[in-house]
């Protein structure tokens, strides 16, 4: 391979990497300063739920759309178009004079994130063609941009303790900016002839239905859970999700195929996926309220604090898959979750007073815990399907996720608030959100120790290394 082919590819895979770095430091940089937003904007915690959730829920329906627009149109223009509504979308929330207009940019931050993530990684496969240095570049990209996740909390608590929450969107503009200049110079452009139709309908109705739920599960603690506007987010939630099926069962190229869903270990592995996204970024959302709120520390202080869970998280991920290939999806899926949820539940019955020596291992364990499950059950979803369809069932694999995500962030808000409602503390409402979702994710590990395949990713061949977005990364939890 000649010099200038190596250094072309090296500036490519540093700027991808960078683009989903900016990404994934979003998806944690946030969860440190809500605390500061919620004070300085005035808002309850149905507003810091938002914040949130509008991100992640586009994020999650727009994902797999995103992907085959990259592949129908250019992946260089597809990543090009989301960092600059990504940074575009940065400074509309870093300006935003209240909360509503906060979430709206938050909504199209999500838009941005949901173009450039899976086209990032497209740029990557399409320049390595052979699988074994595919692999090795999707490893750098996976760890590179997986620091972000770890800095996020740190970058968080040190940006708004010196100047506030809105400098934490502006931190995405000098990168952007260098994402853009360096992009247009560097990137070359790829598309793929053979890619299917988009499928605006499902793309429509995915994105309706689910934030009909969500909205249901987070306002109804606040307007009440037999509210007729309440009741009437879920039955509508219920109808449009039913349309979507129906419709997806007829498209000849809908963006999720249901026939996949007859295999076991796919269903299976997609299954656990949702209880991931629901238990890690649901509780996650709550760690720096818990030291800011409960135990009286500094934004800068709890960023601090909530490292050990996104640390254990980064320095296991890239192990887990090697486990997987040597005991098999099932073991190491099991152990995982079984270590989160134990890890969550120890988090339930921490209190005002509780020593932080005596809080960061269960932190810690939780990270662990959750970083041996998600490259795993990719690997098992994408073990489950053809050669062909790796990648799009690792995209299927982080848009169960974020999903997961989604509702994770709802429901434990939910019950936070419904405990607060009956008389309650903020801190009980805590150790009851945490031991719910520590209670779900052993529940999760029951379920798949009995149930999936324990089959190992050493038998899969390219597939693997052609995911369509992070799933595969240790950092992929949502982005914010």
């Amino acid at each position: 391979m000649s010099v200038g082919i190596r250094s072309n590819r090296a500036a490519l895979l540093t700027v991808t990497c960078l683009g989903q770095f900016m990404v994934l430091l979003d998806s944690t940089i946030v969860g440190a300063a809500l605390p500061d937003m919620q004070q300085r904007l005035h808002t309850q915690l149905t507003g810091l739920q938002w914040i949130v959730d509008a991100y992640v829920l586009l994020v999650a329906m727009l994902l797999l759309s995103g992907g085959v627009f990259a592949d129908r149109f250019g992946r260089k223009r597809m990543f090009l178009a989301g960092v600059a509504v990504f940074t575009v979308a940065s400074v509309l929330c870093s300006v935003a004079p209240s909360i509503g207009w906060l979430i709206i940019g938050r909504v199209v931050q999500g838009i941005g994130a949901a173009a450039l993530s899976p086209a990032s990684l497209a740029l990557l496969a399409a320049a390595y063609p052979v699988p074994q240095e595919r692999v090795k570049a999707i490893g750098l990209w996976a760890g590179f941009s997986g620091i972000g996740l770890a800095a996020g909390p740190l970058a968080g608590g040190i940006l708004v303790d010196a100047f506030g929450w809105p400098a934490i969107f502006l931190v995405n503009v000098p990168i952007g900016a260098v994402l853009l200049l360096a992009g247009l110079r560097i990137l070359g452009e790829s598309r793929n002839p053979s890619a299917p139709a988009i499928d605006i309908p499902g793309t429509v109705l995915s994105v309706l239905g689910v934030g009909a739920l969500t909205y249901g599960l987070i306002e109804g603690g606040s307007r009440g859970w037999t509210s007729p506007v309440i009741l009437g987010s879920f039955a509508a939630a219920v109808v449009i999700l039913a349309v979507f099926v129906a419709v997806e069962g007829r498209r000849s190229t809908p963006m999720l195929p249901l026939r996949l869903f007859r295999q076991r270990l796919f269903t299976m592995a997609n299954t656990a996926m949702v209880v991931v996204g629901f238990a890690l970024m649901g509780s996650s959302f709550f760690f720096s309220q818990f030291f800011v709120y409960v135990q009286g520390s500094s934004v800068l202080r709890a960023g601090l604090q909530t490292l050990p869970a996104s640390l254990g998280m980064v320095v296991v991920s890239p192990y887990a898959g090697r486990f997987a290939a040597r005991y098999g999806f099932r073991i190491v899926v099991t152990i995982g979750l079984a270590l989160a949820g134990l890890g969550l539940l120890a988090l339930g019955f921490v209190h005002e007073h509780t020593g932080y020596g005596n809080v960061w291992w269960r932190l810690a364990v939780v990270g662990i815990g959750f970083a041996l499950t998600m490259s795993p059950l990719t690997g098992a979803a994408i073990q489950a399907v053809s050669p062909q369809e790796g990648g799009l069932a690792s995209g299927i694999s982080s848009t169960t996720r974020q999903i997961g995500a989604v509702l994770g962030v709802a429901v434990l808000g939910a019950i936070v608030r419904t405990r607060e409602s009956g008389g309650a503390s903020f801190e009980a409402g805590l150790g009851s959100a945490f031991v719910a979702a520590g209670a779900v994710t052993l529940a999760s590990a029951v379920f798949t120790g009995l149930w999936l395949v324990n089959s190992k990713p050493a038998e899969v061949s390219a597939p693997q290394a052609q995911p369509t977005d992070s799933a595969d990364s240790p950092a992929a939890t949502t982005p914010s």
